[in-house]
């Protein structure tokens, strides 16, 4: 799942290079169009500034998500861009050598010209490896799988359109036929999935990454289907035009293929936002692997002792937009756990057995010494099985921060409101857990704290969640 995500982010970085390097030639010729043939780096004031300008790009870059849609980007508006990005550089640059008191020192012919060289370098670059991109990537299928939902008149169009100038962003899985009851054909070799009859079996049964809806505003199903959609947090593009007020959606304008669509989401969040996410993730991985050793020299042989087999467990478990991946988690149960839930379910404190939880389980190690009790009893407590996850964490399957994922027979018992808390990547902490999770007995609330740091999402948000986690592993654990 990272490496697909890396992929999508790869054109992103590939841009940025180009970005960084033609900064560089332009510096260069600035100076030796002023100077002469001499290297500029050999000045330590020029080769300062110059470092100092690829971070202010690199800034700027990630802060203005300069790159955001560039493929669909025409030549005029890259224009706009480029000269803004250049601009704000330039700027910065400026700013730099004011404030070390260098900006009499610094040629200002060099500034100029470096300024000018800079954007044309940019501009014809950029559009250079966007048509270079464009070539490579048309036709090509992505790692988004797309369902159209539509009618019989409007389908062929869409699949072509979209498939044309798709960039490798999206794979048409499937399409929904509001207008005819056929299904199992194929149009432009693409599936019918569904028809009026059972567009709602299908959308609430089967799983998409997200939804082209092209509906005429006069289909009497049009509506409802919207408003399950919305409820399942999918991301939906909807057609320019056929857009309904959901309020508590955010919206994006946004081009698939030569469609203008609204995009909506319970929470968009850019590419910035989502690279600080996972390089948060990334370092938090890592630290959280080499606790996770320095714990496995402790419990692997106290867990060993108390229940010869495996140190770490390992299970099934349905993560974002229900991709199945395999949790790890240090064995805090005896090996016929799994086996003997079933035997157990009419002690399940959670209403519809949408989550299992039972006080005083007795499947944990060592919980017949009593309530509470025992090794298994305390890695629980203090949150110690937990650990191997940061190792889902560094393979991109979990977040720091997310939703609870679910095991496989619990999300097969969801209503399309409760796969809402998929469309996010599971975490490893959240916001019901730092809301008394030992005192939550109803999943509805469960799915409405979910939805709530859904809707709400902002890294703050993340860290806010973060130390409250620590401060309430710490609580339970001075309560001992």
């Amino acid at each position: 799942m990272y490496r697909r995500r890396l992929q999508g982010w790869m054109k992103h970085i590939d841009f940025m290079v180009i970005e960084l390097l033609c900064f560089q030639m332009a510096f260069c010729l600035a100076g030796m169009m002023r100077h002469g043939l001499v290297n500029p780096y050999s000045s330590l004031l020029y080769r300062n500034t110059a470092i100092v300008a690829a971070i202010f790009q690199v800034f700027i870059i990630i802060s203005f998500n300069v790159f955001h849609d560039v493929l669909r980007r025409g030549y005029y508006m890259e224009f706009l861009n480029s000269i803004k990005t250049v601009f704000v550089v330039m700027m910065l640059v400026s700013f730099y050598l004011f404030a070390i008191q260098q900006g009499g020192t610094f040629s200002r012919i060099v500034l100029v010209t470096c300024a000018g060289y800079y954007w044309a370098l940019a501009y014809l670059f950029r559009n250079i490896w966007k048509y270079v991109l464009r070539i490579r990537m048309r036709g090509r299928e992505g790692r988004k799988s797309l369902v159209l939902i539509t009618h019989r008149e409007r389908v062929e169009k869409l699949v072509t359109v979209i498939q044309e100038k798709n960039y490798g962003e999206f794979k048409i899985s499937g399409i929904v036929l509001l207008d005819e009851n056929v299904v199992e054909k194929d149009i432009c070799d693409i599936p019918v999935v569904a028809n009026r009859d059972s567009a709602m079996e299908y959308i609430c049964r089967d799983w998409v990454d997200e939804v082209f809806f092209d509906v005429p505003e006069e289909d009497s199903l049009r509506r409802e289907l919207l408003t399950v959609l919305v409820e399942m947090s999918m991301v939906i593009h909807i057609h320019v035009g056929n857009a309904d007020d959901f309020a508590s959606q955010k919206r994006e304008i946004q081009k698939i293929g030569n469609y203008t669509v609204i995009t909506m989401s319970a929470n968009i969040r850019n590419f910035r936002e989502m690279a600080i996410k996972r390089l948060l993730d990334i370092a938090g991985g890592l630290v959280g692997c080499v606790i996770t050793g320095i714990l496995f020299i402790f419990l692997a042989p106290a867990i060993y002792i108390k229940s010869p087999g495996p140190i770490f467990f390992s299970q099934m478990r349905v993560g974002r937009n229900g991709k199945l991946f395999k949790i790890y988690k240090f064995r805090s149960m005896y090996m016929d756990a799994e086996e003997r839930k079933k035997e157990l379910q009419e002690l399940n404190e959670v209403e519809d057995g949408m989550m299992f939880k039972i006080e005083n389980d007795p499947r944990i190690i060592g919980s017949e010494k009593g309530p509470g009790k025992g090794l298994g009893n305390f890695i629980r407590k203090t949150s110690l099985d937990e650990f191997p996850q940061f190792l889902n964490i560094l393979k991109g399957d979990m977040s720091l921060v997310g939703t609870r994922p679910p095991t496989v027979d619990e999300w097969e018992k969801y209503n399309f409101h409760h796969r809402g808390r998929l469309s996010i990547k599971p975490g490893l902490t959240g916001m019901w857990q730092i809301s008394g999770r030992s005192d939550i007995q109803d999943f509805e609330e469960v799915v409405a704290l979910d939805r709530k740091s859904l809707t709400e999402w902002t890294l703050g948000l993340d860290i806010k969640i973060l130390l409250k986690t620590v401060l309430v592993v710490l609580r339970r654990e001075g309560s001992r």
